[in-house]
């Protein structure tokens, strides 16, 4: 009998949404991710050490004062993650710009060129990486510069039809609507539990599905921040799905079928596209979204953060 997991690739191509080379192994996802989060956890895990210190090293070298270090260690580090990542899947790593630049066009250009560059070095094409913006007005901006030139972008912190708009305008490579945070904001304003059909996640990105096809537009959607394999497979059918390790492991430990349940319609006029002002504006009228947008882009930056501590830390032990 076929896993969960194996008839649902069947359906929509599977990520890891994690940076553990063991999980990758395990489930051979098409791509996977790297972030300060999982740079963070990289810390505590004796395997890293050595990388680690090498990556550190090499910057204590090149010079420069402490607050470049430790920003060039950021970069450094999360290549030489994403660089082993894609050792291991046949498809792409996203790697991601600081939160901390989410409302910065020009910057935000400036670390993704400084990305590739880095991944240039190891060897590794921009055709194998997306980099990774959060889905403000600015980072859709950056990224419709960057796919102009060449360099994939992965649009995260999705919650809005605005910003699902903007990005298929904006001829963005891949978008991340989020599916667990959108009905964690839901079930602590009503204090609902939902099934998967009426789950607001699921309907909010099968709504964007739609809107993908209607539009005939090339981006992928791909369905991500899961909190139950109910709303994975409720999602069965879209492009890609970035899937935690925890979750892969239900899905390949349940035997069974999996039913298609998302569709993309066939494409018909395209809107106009969505300008500045009503992008801020639409985006401003739905409270789950504006609320959920400032609360990612936060917690990534706390995250980042605290990456940077440690960062500084060693390299003065260094």
């Amino acid at each position: 009998m076929t896993t969960r997991l194996d008839a649902l690739k069947r359906h929509s191509l599977v990520v890891a949404d994690t940076g553990d080379l063991d999980a990758i192994r395990r489930y051979q996802p098409q791509d996977a991710t790297t972030n300060p989060s999982l740079l963070l956890k990289a810390f505590d895990l004796p395997g890293y050490q050595e990388l680690i210190d090498t990556e550190l090293a090499a910057v204590k070298r090149e010079g420069g004062d402490a607050q470049h270090q430790v920003d060039h260690a950021v970069e450094r580090l999360a290549v030489m993650k994403g660089s082993e990542i894609t050792k291991l899947v046949p498809g792409r790593v996203s790697t991601e710009v600081a939160a901390k630049l989410s409302f910065n066009t020009d910057a935000s250009i400036r670390k993704a060129h400084e990305l590739i560059e880095l991944y240039d070095k190891r060897g590794i094409g921009r055709e194998r990486v997306l980099i990774k913006l959060a889905s403000t007005w600015e980072g859709i901006r950056a990224a419709e510069q960057l796919e102009k030139e060449g360099i994939n972008c992965n649009l995260t912190l999705l919650f809005s039809d605005a910003q699902a708009q903007a990005c298929f305008d904006a001829g963005v490579f891949l978008i991340s609507p989020f599916v667990g945070r959108v009905t964690d904001w839901y079930k602590k304003e009503t204090g609902k539990d939902y099934a998967p059909d009426e789950d607001p996640g699921v309907v909010f990105v099968r709504g964007v599905c739609e809107r993908a096809g209607r539009g005939g537009y090339d981006t992928v959607v791909m369905g991500a921040s899961f909190r139950t394999t109910g709303q994975v497979l409720a999602l069965a059918g879209c492009h890609r799905l970035t899937i935690s390790p925890a979750l892969l492991e239900e899905l390949a430990a349940e035997e069974g079928d999996v039913d298609k349940r998302v569709d993309f319609p066939a494409a018909g006029e395209r809107p106009t596209p969505i300008d500045e002002s009503t992008f801020r504006w639409e985006h401003n009228q739905d409270a789950m979204a504006n609320d959920k947008l400032a609360e990612g882009i936060r917690r990534f930056a706390d995250d980042q953060v605290q990456l940077e501590q440690r960062i500084a830390e060693r390299l003065t032990q260094l």
